[in-house]
């Protein structure tokens, strides 16, 4: 290798090493940040927004009221980790079994067994879709977040990141949206209605459920139920 071609390789990959540690800076700049500030926009937000617009689509609007947990009822905690995350409270980010269920079950394929911690550190900072490369980032990600942050911060910034329609992101903007009232007081039956359509919120629709959407929504009920309603939520002080 010539002397000018080492040197540009040398170049590349100083400037790659600045990137990595710029990005490195911001992720934990803004986990430590978010622990007590309200997050303003998520990766996913920014990700749909700036999708939207490059289709040509430039009426969509990726919004989010930030919501205090005071100010949510606590139905909804409940209910997302009911449907999404029954051990919640006492995993340490990651749910073993379930990710060993799922290599077992699918191959090694990479879907299903994520967290609320790791779909919210996901959503917060990394961009949508699934690849090992992802994982690993979020993966460390959620160390971070489960390290720095309480459980009741986590589910906290998870209501108000989490997308529930097409533009409509965070529990404050989607019972505006769909029940023309706060997030402070959303019913119990709202709460499960919402917390179904997070697996697909394009697809599901909480203003015009389908069938299965209720079926998943009497689930997520009988879960909320079954785990203690509010009970529950004072217990682990979420």
């Amino acid at each position: 290798m010539s002397q000018r071609k080492a040197s540009a390789v040398g170049r590349i990959r100083q400037w790659l090493l600045r990137a990595v540690l710029a990005v490195a800076t911001i992720w934990i700049a803004g986990i430590l940040l978010f622990s007590f500030l309200p997050v303003p926009f998520s990766a996913v937000m920014v990700e749909r927004q700036l999708g939207a617009w490059l289709s040509g689509n430039f009426r969509y609007v990726a919004h989010s009221d930030w919501a205090g947990r005071d100010a949510i009822s606590s139905w909804m905690p409940l209910a997302v980790i009911a449907s999404e995350d029954q051990k919640f409270p006492t995993h340490w980010g990651f749910d073993v079994q379930a990710i060993q269920s799922v290599l077992d079950n699918e191959g090694g394929r990479m879907r299903g067994a994520s967290t609320l911690s790791q779909q919210t550190a996901k959503n917060v900072f990394l961009w949508d879709g699934r690849s090992w490369v992802r994982k690993g980032l979020e993966a460390v990600l959620t160390v971070g977040i489960e390290t720095v942050w309480t459980k009741r911060r986590i589910v906290t910034v998870y209501l108000n990141v989490a997308e529930f329609g097409d533009g409509v992101f965070g529990v404050e903007e989607a019972s505006q949206r769909y029940f023309h009232k706060p997030a402070s007081r959303l019913t119990m039956s709202e709460a499960a209605l919402l917390a179904a359509v997070l697996p697909n919120p394009i697809r599901f629709r909480a203003d015009a459920p389908s069938g299965y959407v209720r079926q998943r929504q009497q689930w997520i009920l009988r879960q909320m139920k079954q785990l203690g309603g509010e009970g529950f939520i004072r217990e682990h002080r979420l």
